[in-house]
């Protein structure tokens, strides 16, 4: 019996999981369906059916009425309920929702596209002064949270945070007498984004941040889609300005300034909207390359990172106290920290430790190592140069590090020995993600009058 109750567990959380990740359903909905399946199992077990006939049968009799369960069917065709559940008729209200969200999304991306534009009427000129590099942000990710927060249904109280929380932002960033130039400007350049995409993540889990360990790993997964996507539009994009720089110069016109100032930047930021849509509707089969990508890299960043500290362990030598070194070498360990995310973001929870597990597990120690000899450095130009922005930001950001992939290598450790679930993985990284968020917001309005806003 235990046997048999495992196996249909293990059926419902697919299904549950399957559900979780459809952009069109909040968590309160899966959860709801989930209690409407269980009960309906629970019945059947009790009229004598076994545990996998309770469950195709549970999910024929919600097929009829709910049109997401029919698509769990069809996307699973390889597996008997396919037969039992899937109807020929079509969802024709989704269809219908479909073809309505085209035009919002049209018009977001048309807005953020003018957005950026906007600035240019009052003098101010990209690659002139700090405004355009401190407001980048602020054209683009709350035309995208409102996207979220119509999709999603937010409710106004819900809205009106996430407003307050851009508008805040934009205060603190144009009201602040940054000094031109200066570090704590750059710093903030740098962290405003990291800040407000986690309230674009609030917005995309339906306001429910706090405790909804699902919502937020669907948003890592977002995330790391939107990239795929971004960056092959911006690809094709940059292919259709050159072309166009060309043809034009072809019959003796020079727009070449005109597309800089015009096409990439409005392109850019509407590409975004776009992106963001695609990877919602799932359009093709792209969202598949980032756990492929990820599958890839994996491997030749923990190769990259071995190879890195046996060198340092060969010659005796430890990172350079370089500015620019520290700066590179703190990039690799975010992007391998971003492998760790959409790794576990990517992964079956219920599958057993593999290879790629084990490599995963290589690259997170070795990062962890790498990251201890950053701070090392790190501490050594503060004695020898003192205190200022960019080496108190540097320090702060790898203790972050620091403490996120030495609990990320414990727990990971645990789950490749047999020894711990690797729900406990994907839960610590969830609920660090609000420490990011926290810490880039700290850099944003902190540092500046704690190091004389120079």
């Amino acid at each position: 019996m235990t046997e048999l109750t495992d196996a249909l567990e293990a059926q419902i959380t697919r299904w549950r999981t399957w559900l979780r990740r459809q952009p069109a359903l909040r968590p309160e909905d899966v959860d709801e369906l989930e209690g409407h399946l269980r009960d309906q199992i629970a019945a059947l077990l009790e009229a004598g059916l076994a545990g996998d006939e309770a469950f195709l049968v549970a999910v024929k009799r919600m097929g009829r009425l709910d049109a997401v369960s029919r698509e769990f069917a069809r996307e699973h065709s390889d597996r008997l309920w396919k037969q039992l559940v899937a109807a020929p008729e079509e969802d024709a209200a989704s269809g219908r929702a479909a073809r309505r969200e085209v035009p919002v999304v049209l018009g977001l991306a048309v807005a953020a596209a003018l957005a950026i534009q906007l600035p240019q009427l009052f003098g101010h000129q990209f690659g002139e002064g700090g405004f355009y590099a401190l407001n980048a942000s602020l054209f683009v990710l709350p035309l995208l949270a409102g996207y979220f927060a119509w999709k999603r249904g937010l409710d106004r109280a819900r809205c009106l945070g996430l407003a307050g929380a851009f508008a805040a932002a934009a205060v603190a960033v144009n009201l602040v007498p940054f000094e031109p130039g200066g570090h704590t400007e750059l710093l903030a350049v740098l962290h405003l984004p990291i800040a407000l995409w986690l309230v674009v993540g609030a917005a995309y889990v339906g306001g429910r941040w706090w405790g909804n360990v699902a919502g937020r790993m669907d948003f890592v997964r977002f995330s790391g889609e939107l990239f795929i996507y971004f960056v092959l539009i911006a690809l094709g994009g940059g292919v259709l300005t050159a072309f166009t720089i060309i043809s034009f110069e072809a019959i003796g016109l020079d727009v070449e300034g005109s597309a800089q100032r015009l096409i990439l930047p409005s392109g850019a930021a509407g590409a975004v909207i776009v992106g963001a849509w695609l990877v919602e509707a799932k359009q093709s089969v792209i969202e598949n390359m980032a756990p492929v990508l990820t599958r890839v890299f994996t491997p030749l960043f923990a190769g990259l990172l071995l190879a890195l500290l046996a060198a340092m362990v060969w010659t005796g030598r430890g990172v350079g106290v370089e500015r620019e070194v520290l700066i590179a070498f703190d990039l690799l360990l975010a992007v391998v920290l971003g492998l760790l995310l959409y790794a576990v973001s990517a992964r079956d929870p219920l599958a057993p430790p593999d290879l790629f597990d084990r490599i995963l597990l290589v690259l997170v120690v070795s990062a962890l190592v790498a990251d201890g000899v950053a701070l090392a450095a790190i501490a050594t130009r503060i004695s020898e140069f003192g205190f200022s922005p960019n080496r108190v930001a540097a320090l702060g950001e790898n203790l972050v590090l620091l403490v996120n992939l030495g609990w990320s290598a414990w727990l990971y450790a645990r789950f490749v020995a047999g020894r711990g679930p690797f729900a406990a993985v994907e839960r610590w990284q969830t609920a660090y993600l609000p420490v990011y968020a926290a810490w880039a917001a700290l850099v944003v309005l902190g540092f500046p009058p704690l190091f004389g806003f120079a």
